[in-house]
């Protein structure tokens, strides 16, 4: 399992690939200063503080401090892959039962929660558009694109596209 700082640093290399195509060391201090990009650090050290009992509490403060600056909520448990990136924080919330893997990329207004206890799993390079909400015990598999505004409560096959209230999968 890769350490928080190698997930920090797999964050900001896949964000700078996506906005900074020319791979310059001046391209990484624009990642940085981009929208979400304190939202992923912030939840990387809150989900790394999480896992020790006395760095528990610090855990809660940062969560708190990304809820308050980038207006968004990630559950300190929410477990995503290496190339996790948030391209806009404001109303990003997540579930702290949600698991992921590598290459996820969400817009503004993701909500990703529970239903009766149950989570959603998300396989790898999966992309989810602006005010998507994914709900309950479902599992989206890889290289999967949920587009704005889609409810998904079913399962999505690899190598589809989810859309629509409720979301249909093509």
């Amino acid at each position: 399992m890769p350490s928080t700082l190698q997930l920090i640093k797999s964050d900001l290399k896949r964000k700078q690939e996506i906005f900074h195509q020319d791979g310059a060391e001046i391209s990484l201090l624009r990642t940085c200063l981009t929208d979400g990009t304190s939202a992923n650090i912030l939840f990387r050290l809150a989900a790394r503080c999480a896992k020790t009992k006395v760095l528990a509490p610090i855990a809660l403060i940062i969560q708190h401090v990304n809820r308050v600056y980038n207006g968004c909520v990630i559950g300190v448990n929410a477990d995503f892959g290496e190339g996790f990136v948030i391209m806009h924080p404001i109303g990003v919330v997540i579930n702290s039962k949600v698991k992921g893997g590598i290459n996820i990329t969400l817009e503004s207004g993701v909500v990703m929660g529970d239903e009766k206890g149950k989570s959603p799993t998300l396989g790898s390079h999966i992309f989810i558009g602006a005010g998507a909400k994914v709900f309950g015990p479902i599992t989206v598999g890889n290289n999967v694109k949920v587009g704005a505004n889609a409810v998904v409560v079913k399962d999505v096959e690899s190598n589809k596209t989810a859309l629509g209230i409720p979301a249909k999968s093509k």
